[in-house]
Order: structure tokens, then sequence, then C-alpha cells
């Protein structure tokens, strides 16, 4: 199933509503990625906010979902003695089938989830169709109620959730940021023509027409000319294939009650066409009936093979979903703080962390602009994704958060302007209480608060690739580059905070000035950008926010800060946990590796979560 972006706060809602001292904790299973990791501060706020006791459990891969699944998801069933519950996968699950992967829908078990709620918010693409148009109990099977989508649960129509559906009997939620709405119709279609396909064995003489028996062009249209209406074909009419072509031709039936008459029918007058029966419904003009021959009813072996035809045609359609690569959407933590503008807890510290968690997919290259990006195609189409339009409304979004939860100040009451509106990045808070968010000039460099002017330039991923900075000659350039500038390597290798205030007022100057020599021509904002009241004013501007004299950070600086300390820790060099050789190793079990890993990457985690705190 999925959750429309519209009723995003449903879930939340009812899980506030109903959640009391002795129910079963919330388990959110966190990938090892900083804007997971940024969700999770989110999400993990409000639960404290509102009293509702949750469990943290990062998982680093599919093997180790698995284990999961298997220790932790899989107890909550009912049916196993659990009692239900809530299981929110942040940045992980979105494109593998959850329910099997987590042993919610055990092989011969009617009683599928168990109670079990789980909750999906995932940037990675493709979605796995399973979770999106099914994981869901199935009403029990009646006369009236025989069809995939007829057994599905109350307030769901086709996958898609509305106002009406009551939660608690489990199921696998997913949260649309808006792809699945505006891009998935067409797969959407396909699925749900599978789901309810009868399963036949698949034959390639029965689409070949290799039997003797000819295959028409015009197949298509003999239900029309027989005047018949087609239901779902059950096993006694395959059984009834061999008495179909030997049957006298007086007198049949179609596959509705109604019988097709004996004698042929009166000829239509003055050329006016008239349909032979009110259940067909065609585009097509049906022509008149002969009345030497009444028509011929279609065999069951000519049903067979278009539902063959049609369920090769769907499955094609989802191959070539499943086909188109691996892609990112919308980050998880823009996911969660629109869940938290819904419920009207917005502040600082949750715009925060959902601006870390988008620079973080911006500085890995999930994104259409950041520090990551290289390149743009200008005759590419706009894409309405978050790889188009909708990452643009999202990233002008934040900056319009910022400006209405940090007002900008019009001066510093000594009669000058703050650094940032003469083209400065901030280095400093503005007083000891500065703890607001300040949009800011700034260039695609690393770290540059903290490292000198070079080593900032040589790690850039944007120079990297422009400028070939891992050869001789790209060095060439970037030492050409700077002293274009007028800007020698004995300042430029100083740090940047104790560099001359002349040079630092004039380095955006220089750099928009030269850049365009080296293809440069994004590395920093351009100079009209700097309105205030222009529709998308301070656009490629980036985020800072201060804790008073302790520190002030780019929200650049955090993503490359969390996203070390995820991959590698506090310290550069880690010792294997396991103390084994080699040789040793290839005797120890998968599952024994598996724990030993953990014992090392559980500890960055940690740290990581830490830090975003601190």
């Amino acid at each position: 199933m999925y959750l429309p972006r519209s009723l995003i706060s449903k879930l939340y809602l009812h899980l506030q509503n109903t959640r009391h001292p002795l129910s079963p904790p919330v388990l959110v299973l966190v990938a090892l990625e900083p804007d997971a990791l940024c969700a999770c501060r989110i999400l993990t706020r409000m639960l404290k906010h509102d009293y509702i006791p949750h469990k943290i459990q990062p998982v680093a891969g599919y093997t180790d979902l698995e284990r999961v699944g298997r220790e932790l998801v899989s107890p909550m069933m009912e049916s196993r003695g659990g009692a239900g519950g809530v299981v929110v996968c942040l940045g992980v699950g979105g494109m593998v089938d959850l329910g099997t992967v987590l042993g919610l829908e055990p092989e011969g078990e009617e009683n599928t989830f168990g109670g079990v709620e789980v909750w999906v918010v995932d940037s990675h693409r493709p979605w796995n169709l399973s979770n999106v148009f099914g994981g869901f109990p199935l009403e029990p099977e009646t006369e009236n109620a025989a069809t995939y989508q007829a057994r599905s649960p109350t307030g769901v129509t086709g996958g898609r959730i509305d106002r009406f559906y009551k939660p608690g009997k489990g199921g696998i939620v997913v949260m649309d940021d808006g792809d699945i709405e505006d891009q998935l119709e067409t797969e959407k279609n396909a699925y749900l023509k599978l789901v309810d396909m009868p399963d036949i064995e698949d034959d390639e003489d029965d689409l070949d027409g290799s039997d003797g028996e000819d295959v028409d062009a015009d197949e298509e249209d003999d239900l029309a000319h027989a005047g018949q209406k087609r239901k779902s074909w059950s096993d006694q009419d395959m059984e009834d294939e061999s008495e179909d072509d030997d049957r006298p031709r007086q007198r049949r039936r179609s596959n509705s009650s109604t019988p097709i008459a004996d004698s042929p029918r009166r000829p239509a007058q003055r050329g006016l066409l008239s349909l032979r029966n009110d259940d067909v419904l065609s585009s097509d003009p049906v022509d008149p009936p002969t009345a030497a021959q009444p028509p011929k009813a279609v065999s069951a072996r000519t049903l067979r093979r278009r539902l063959l035809r049609m369920r090769r045609e769907n499955e094609a359609i989802l191959q070539k979903y499943y086909r188109m690569g691996t892609s990112y959407s919308e980050p998880v933590s823009s996911m969660l703080y629109s869940l938290a503008s819904e419920l009207g807890r917005e502040d600082n510290d949750l715009l925060w962390l959902t601006i870390v968690g988008v620079s973080s997919m911006e500085l890995y290259g999930r994104s259409s602009a950041g520090v990551a990006v290289t390149a743009r195609s200008s005759e590419s189409k706009v894409a309405s994704g978050w790889m188009g339009m909708r990452g643009a409304r999202i990233r002008q979004l934040l900056r319009d958060e910022v400006r209405r939860l940090n007002p900008p100040e019009l001066g510093l009451g000594n009669g000058r302007a703050p650094p940032e509106a003469v083209g400065l990045i901030p280095t400093t808070a503005r007083s000891p209480e500065d703890t607001s968010i300040r949009l800011s000039p700034e260039p695609k460099f690393l770290m540059v608060r903290h490292w000198s002017l070079y080593d900032s330039m040589l790690h850039s991923p944007y120079l990297f690739s422009r400028l070939k900075t891992w050869s001789e000659t790209g060095l060439k350039r970037l030492h050409k580059l700077l002293a274009k500038m007028g800007v020698s390597l004995v300042q430029c290798k100083q740090s940047y905070t104790h560099m001359d205030m002349v040079l630092k007022r004039e380095l955006r100057t220089k750099l928009l000035k030269y850049a365009s020599l080296y293809n440069l021509d994004e590395m920093v904002p351009a100079i009209d950008t700097d309105g205030k009241d222009r529709a998308g004013a301070k656009d490629g501007w980036g985020f800072v926010r201060s804790w008073g004299w302790r520190a002030t950070l780019s929200a650049q600086d955090v993503g490359v800060i969390i996203g070390a300390l995820l991959e590698v820790g506090k310290h550069s060099a880690v010792p294997d946990p396991s103390g084994l050789s080699q040789s040793q190793i290839a005797d120890v079990s998968d599952e024994e590796q598996l724990i030993a890993q953990g014992e090392e990457w559980l500890p960055r985690f940690w740290d990581a979560y830490d830090a975003l705190e601190e």
C-alpha cells in the first residue's frame, strides 16, 4: 500500500492516539547514511515529545535486514505470540519485498503480517511494486469478493490509502513523495492486472500457432463479433477445449448467462447498426450477422492465447520499470520534516537536521544541485521528480523556512551589514546567544572554515572533476587559477579564518571573474542571486548555523563529518575486531562474520548519531 503525501500525518496521528504504556515500542530500522540518520533524529524527537517508546536498530545491508526480520520483526506477529506493533524503515527496504525479507508473509500460512505494520520511507529507486500496490492482509474470499482488489482492506483502492483506511491490521505502507501517483500509473495498471490473472502454463506453441491452428490477425476483435462478455476463466473452460471444435453450431452459450439464439437475427435496415448484445462494450463498429450462419464463438484455446499475450505484455511493463537502473528521489529527512510540519512541530532544530540530510544527498551526487554536481545538460528535458522541478521546489521551501524561522537582521547595530550581505561566508556567530540558521554564498569547496583555502579547493569534488586535480596537469591548472586571482600559495595555504580580510572580501568576485576560463561557472553563487524579493532568490546559496561562540558550521561540512564518522569512525585505522588471520577468516561462518562486522560499524553509527545532537 502507499500513503499519498496529502495524508502523510494519518498513520502517525493514529499511532499517537492508540499508544498506551503497555504498547510494544516502535522499532526504527535506520540505514547507515547521513540522510537516514537525520531522519531518525527527527522521528525520535517527535516520538519523545508524544511519550511513545521506541527502539533504534541500525541496518548495514540486506543480509542484516533479514537477520533483523528474523530476530526482531517476526516475533512481533500475533500468530507467534507477539502483540503486533509498528516498524519504521528509514532509508532501507524500498527496493525489496519486505513481506518476504522480514518474514511477515510465511508460506503456507493464511494469517499474514499478524498486526505488524511497516512504514517505509526510502529515497532509493526503483520501488518494489509488491510493497507499493500490495503488502496488505487480504479479506476472506466470498462470492462477491473473489478478486484481489475486491479483497483489499477497507479504504485501500488499487493500493492507494484514502481517508477511510483504519490502521491496526498490519501491512506494508510506503510513504509516497509524489513519484508513485505522478509516474507509476502504467506500472500500477499492469501490476493489478497480473495479480488477478489465473495461473496457466506458459507454452510457446500457443503463441506461435505451431499446432496447425491458424492465428488470425483480427483475433482480438473476435469477442466483439461473437457478442460475448469476457469473464475470468475457470479450469472447466480449459477442459471443454476438445469438445468445442466438434460441437454442433446450432446452439452455443457465451461466457455470460445469455444464450445465443438458434435462428439468425433480422438484418439491419436502412444502414443502421445495432448491437447484438447489451453487454458488449466496444468502440469498433459491429457488423450485422449474416442470415446464412450464426456468429462463431471463440474457442477456449484462443482465449488462452489472449491471456498469455496479455500477461507477457504486462510483465514486460514491470520488467522495463525494474531495468531503468538505480536512482534517488526525495531525501528521507525532507519527508519526515513534511510530517513534522503537518503536525505543527517544525522548529530550527528539525529544520537544521533536514537541511543536513538534503545537503548530504547533494554532497554524494544524488541531486541535481550541490557540491558533487559536475555538469548539467541544458538539452535534457526538465524532470518532474527530485532531480527536476520538485527538487528545486523543496530547496526553495527550505530557504523560505529559514527566512520564516530566522527573520533576517537589517544591521548589526554598529552600522555594518552582515558578512553574507557583502559576499563573505560567515565564520562566527553574531552574538553569544546566536543559534540561528542563515543563508550563505557558499562556494563548492569542502570544509573551508576548518582547512586552508588550498586544501579546500584541492579536495572539492566539483574542482576534482573539472580541473582533474589528481594529475600534475590538474595541479598546474589550480595553481594558475590562484595566480590569476592574485592569491599566493603562501596565503592560500594558511587557515582560512586567518587569511587577510581584504583577500576574503574579494575572493568571491575574483572567483566569478576567472571561473569561466576553466569551465567553473557554478563554483560560487552569482551576484544576481543576492536579491531578496525576487522569485528564486538565493538560489545556489548554502546554509550555515551558529552555536554561539562555540562554532559556526555549514550544512555541507556537517554532512561531510557525519559521512566520515559512518564510513571510517573517529580513528582512521581500525584494528580487526575478530583478531583472526586470513586463513582463519575462511573457516568462520557468515553469521559470525556479520557479528564481527557489527562490532565495528555499530560504534560508528552511535558516534554519528550523538554528533548530530552536539
